[in-house]
């Protein structure tokens, strides 16, 4: 299970992972000039008389290959093999889960996040209700 928001996708020839971490984040913003959330709001269609840029979907994949532990030469060939030779709508639903993955944690981790939320609410109640010095709610009336 990814604990580092990296996602693993079956992309262009092969399995790849992806990773955005902070220092792709800021490369990509510096690369496009807007911060990765409204990035994601323009691919996602919640920026008025806006969508997605171009260089938003190849920034994206070729810096998330480059986290994902890919050499950047080698992200550049396949960017450039596979983004920017083909047709855009092939790559722009990878470029959005990866971003998502960047910025949120990958799908994985956010399954484990609602467990860890839900322990900890159940280990707040139980403590609570166990140091209380009042009667229990179910106790009968006093006669």
């Amino acid at each position: 299970m990814s604990r580092d928001a990296s996602i693993t996708l079956a992309w262009a020839d092969d399995d790849y992972v992806f990773r955005l971490a902070w220092g792709e984040l800021v490369k990509l913003q510096e690369a496009t000039g807007f911060g990765p959330p409204f990035i994601l709001d323009r691919m996602e269609g919640r920026v008025p008389n806006d969508s997605w840029h171009m260089e938003d979907v190849s920034h994206i994949i070729r810096l998330g290959l480059i986290g994902g532990g890919l050499e950047p030469a080698k992200a550049l060939k396949l960017t450039r093999q596979y983004v920017e030779s083909r047709p855009p709508m092939e790559n722009v639903k990878y470029a959005h889960a990866i971003l998502m993955a960047g910025l949120f944690g990958a799908p994985d981790e956010d399954a484990l996040k609602k467990n860890f939320a839900a322990e900890t609410a159940n280990e707040l109640t139980a403590s609570l209700t166990e140091n209380s010095a009042s009667d229990t709610s179910t106790a009968p009336p006093p006669p």
